[in-house]
């Protein structure tokens, strides 16, 4: 797949000059269409509805660009909770799917109205004992164990994850939540991450359809919705190959016709929760070179780092770069691209072929749209960047402010930063 910035250079050197760099930036045309598409594909199904991941890019700019779109949110936190809140979203448009939960965070879910999906069997009793009433609708995750493969090949290994009940745990889950008083139930499951395979959800999703046809026969119970959660993935690399949504939601609905609806269970309804691939697209970091290194090997050090991208420090992750400018020249040098931290594995790009990069050239880094600016941090005192939205019509707007050192040191109660950043500026 060829990989293309959605901007120019003079659009980025335009946004720059207001925002400096580092910032992320997202593509709002992209974005609606993308969400657009996947409404499309399951609109074979009349209750599916799209929860996003919040964890994946939390702004409410951006949630509230999703809900205008259709979309609902999942949730896995107090926070993630109260954004959602604040973006617009109330009762059933929210999932609070969440793990080693805090009773608070149980009993704010529940004001809310949301779904809350359990993660464990000793959940049920803790629920009840710190919040009391269940509602009429609980969703439970299920882990298979051992390893899921498409085509013989290990995808991911359930059985090594944290997440969900066995399968006889769902069977004693359900038969309690039934004799609490709950009417209506929900099955969730994730069981591989970032998948570039049209397969995964058809797969999946015959794995929950039969068992959500096994519960209702054996306890009698309704089965709701089933929500096949995340798991299809973006092409990071060039020469990966893009999932085709509407393949995928074929594959699923002949599962479902087959399984679900060939026994008078085609009132189920399909949720999702695709932080990634609703997002990871249509936003990029873009940095500025601001230093060349050369020993053993060719550096480019630009003004983001880790702070602003971890994944690829975090897993080696690869991120595509597109010198801004530049795109037509050969890629016939060969770089590490780095960021100012005092750690070695704070790289964009390792032996990356680029074209030739000068100091104060504009670098796109490609599908930082989700998990890019969410998982940032402060190591070695590093301030997180700004996020930008652009807008069809060539306009931008700042969705979120970057951080100063006002906001660095504002949870030190002994220490006086506007002193300090007198002396900084003596």
């Amino acid at each position: 797949m060829e990989k293309k910035a959605f901007l120019s250079r003079e659009k980025a050197e335009e946004i720059a000059a207001k925002f400096p760099t580092p910032f992320h930036i997202y593509d709002e045309e992209g974005i609606r269409k993308n969400a657009e598409r996947v409404k499309e594909a399951f609109s074979w199904n009349r209750g599916f509805k799209e929860y996003f991941a919040v964890k994946a890019t939390p702004n409410p700019f951006i949630l509230k660009l999703l809900k205008e779109c259709g979309c609902g949110v999942d949730c896995s936190s107090m926070a993630e909770l109260m954004m959602s809140r604040g973006s617009g979203f109330s009762g059933e448009e929210i999932m609070f799917s969440s793990n080693d939960t805090p009773a608070e965070e149980f009993a704010y879910a529940r004001k809310l109205g949301a779904f809350i999906n359990f993660d464990d069997l000793t959940l049920i009793d803790y629920y009840e004992k710190q919040v009391g009433d269940f509602p009429e609708t609980m969703c439970c995750r299920f882990n298979p164990g051992g390893h899921f493969r498409i085509a013989n090949k290990i995808m991911d290994n359930p059985g090594d994850a944290k997440y969900g009940f066995t399968k006889e745990q769902l069977f004693e889950g359900f038969r309690i939540l039934k004799d609490r008083g709950v009417k209506h139930f929900g099955l969730h499951a994730f069981l591989a991450s970032n998948t570039v395979s049209n397969d995964y959800y058809p797969l999946l999703s015959g794995q929950l359809f039969a068992l959500a046809r096994e519960l209702k026969e054996e306890l009698g119970v309704h089965i709701r919705f089933v929500n096949l959660s995340g798991g299809i993935g973006v092409p990071y690399k060039p020469e990966d190959e893009e999932n085709d949504i509407f393949r995928i939601a074929e594959g699923v609905k002949e599962q479902y016709d087959a399984i679900l609806k060939s026994t008078g269970m085609d009132d189920v309804e399909i949720y999702t929760e695709m932080g990634r691939f609703m997002l990871a697209p249509y936003g990029a970091l873009i940095t500025r070179a601001i230093h060349e290194k050369h020993i053993y090997k060719e550096y480019i050090g630009v003004d983001a780092c880790a702070a602003d991208l971890m994944r690829p420090a975090m897993y080696s992750a690869y991120h595509h770069i597109t010198v801004l400018g530049k795109e037509n020249n050969s890629a016939d040098n060969i770089y590490d691209v780095t960021g100012s931290l005092c750690e070695n594995n704070d790289k964009f790009a390792i032996d990356r072929k680029l074209p030739k990069i000068e100091t104060g050239d504009l670098l796109f880094i490609h599908d930082t749209g989700a998990h890019g600016y969410s998982m940032g941090y402060n190591y070695n005192g590093r301030l997180r960047s700004a996020e930008v939205l652009l807008h069809p019509d060539g306009s931008f707007e700042l969705i979120r402010r970057a951080e100063n050192m006002h906001d660095y040191f504002a949870t030190f109660d002994c220490f006086d930063v506007l002193k300090d950043m007198e002396y900084v500026q003596e």
